[in-house]
């Protein structure tokens, strides 16, 4: 670990520079990663922390999104001339605020809100001239080269980005955090999550760095404990409903005020539509598999 002229702490593997967020990249914030080819400078993603580098930063080429929600775009309005790449599969969330909220599951009062509050706490605005990759993307920025890897589940087109020849895998959101797999908006997948888990190990990395929280893995051993300790935080959540609906039938309403993510009283304009979003998900498959029985709007345990 370094301290960089900037006095924000940093660390360098050799083309490659992150940056580590505030409370070690923990949501409002993230850890940014600069790439310095000998052609192009990138940069991966756009956390808070972006607004801090200066001149690093500010010099960045082109910005690779892997993938779209408000706290990976708090930096793009400090490059304004770069070239911003997004999955094809979140482009409409990154081109405009509609398409963000439709990506969220939120309308009304709840999506003005929460666009004044992005546009204060993130410095969010929508980029109409985003320019979409598909899975296999790759960027040659001179002696170093970056390529797509489609992992969904978190958002449609959440992707890897595997920096070569050193191997360094941008993980994204797959944060490996004790709150476990985000797949709480209205176009997450939760099927698509476990498939880009089981995936992920199998991934030519030598070191990962997640957006969140955890920043840098060096060991594969560590890294795959951890992966299996964030995967297994779905069934966790899978329990907890299975636990609710043995105690009585419930409607998806009810349980969504029980809170399978969030604490109790958790009232953030989000957490409705996140838990309803992810409880519905389970109970799909809860149904699917014959453990759960619905009737109408009611939802029982199936012993």
């Amino acid at each position: 670990m370094r301290t960089s002229p900037s006095l924000l702490p940093s660390m360098d593997l050799g083309r490659v520079r992150i940056f580590f967020g505030a409370n070690g990249g923990k949501y409002p914030d993230g850890n940014q990663v600069l790439i310095r080819g000998t052609d192009t400078i990138a940069a991966f993603d756009t956390p808070l922390v972006s607004n801090h580098i200066g001149s690093q930063f500010d010099a960045a080429d082109l910005v690779v999104l892997g993938h779209v929600h408000e706290d990976h775009m708090a930096g793009l309005h400090r490059v304004p001339d770069a070239a911003v790449h997004v999955p094809e599969a979140d482009l409409a969330a990154a081109q405009s605020w509609e398409g963000l909220a439709a990506a969220y599951g939120i309308s009304g009062d709840d999506s003005r809100l929460l666009r004044n509050r992005f546009e204060q706490d993130f410095h969010y605005s929508p980029q109409p001239h985003a320019i979409s990759y598909a899975d296999g993307a790759i960027w040659d920025l001179g002696m170093v080269k970056v390529h797509a890897i489609h992992m969904p589940g978190h958002t449609p087109g959440h992707s890897i980005l595997l920096i070569e020849p050193d191997g360094i895998a941008f993980i994204g959101d797959i944060d490996l955090s004790g709150f476990g797999p985000y797949y709480g908006d209205a176009n997450s997948s939760l099927p698509a999550f476990r498939e880009t888990l089981r995936k992920i190990p199998t991934i030519p990395a030598k070191s990962w760095i997640t957006f969140h929280h955890r920043g840098l893995y060096t060991d594969r051993e560590t890294f795959l404990d951890d992966l299996d300790a964030y995967s297994s935080k779905i069934r966790v959540r899978e329990e907890r409903i299975l636990d609710l609906l043995r105690q009585s039938p419930k409607t998806l309403s009810q349980l969504v005020q029980k809170r399978i993510l969030y604490p109790s009283g958790y009232d953030e304009p989000w957490a409705d539509s996140s838990e309803r979003h992810t409880i519905a998900q389970h109970l799909s498959e809860l149904v699917e598999q014959g453990r759960v029985r619905r009737h109408k709007d009611i939802f029982e345990f199936r012993t």
